[in-house]
């Protein structure tokens, strides 16, 4: 992973979560979890007229996928729920390793995770929020 760990982005979202939170009155919540680890997550949004007004989460997990949830939230809030479709389709081409320079760039500090494409045995940790993301807005999370 290299300096996965030594990224200030990485350690900030991993130590202190801006977004790990109970939401109050959220439109979308949505449970996501890796059987293989035990990471587990709840991620809470506000979704209203097409933008994602607030998001939050709660679990528990590695830091891998703690931080993922963070960064992703920092991301994808205030965002079009349009937008935040094309950076979850952007998080997984980075992921497998098909991502261009111009398109790295979209997903600013989520960036940072670039490095987990090497690790497969970490993979479903930085992946965890996003899916969840990806099936909350797809209507399975809709209160």
């Amino acid at each position: 992973m290299g300096n996965l760990y030594t990224s200030t982005t990485f350690m900030e979202h991993n130590s202190h979560p801006d977004y790990k939170y109970e939401m109050d009155a959220p439109t979308h919540e949505h449970d996501g979890i890796n059987p293989s680890c035990g990471d587990d997550i709840t991620l809470q949004l506000r979704v209203k007229d097409g933008k994602i007004e607030d998001a939050g989460f709660i679990g528990t997990g590695c830091a891998i996928s703690q931080a993922s949830a963070s960064l992703m939230i920092d991301l994808v809030k205030g965002r079009t729920v349009e937008d935040a479709r094309r950076l979850i389709g952007l998080y997984f081409d980075m992921i497998k390793g098909k991502i261009t320079p111009e398109q790295l760039d979209d997903l600013e500090d989520v960036a940072a995770l670039q490095g987990i494409a090497h690790v497969p045995a970490r993979v479903k940790c930085a992946v965890l929020a996003w899916h969840t993301l990806e099936e909350a807005l797809d209507g399975e999370g809709k209160i």
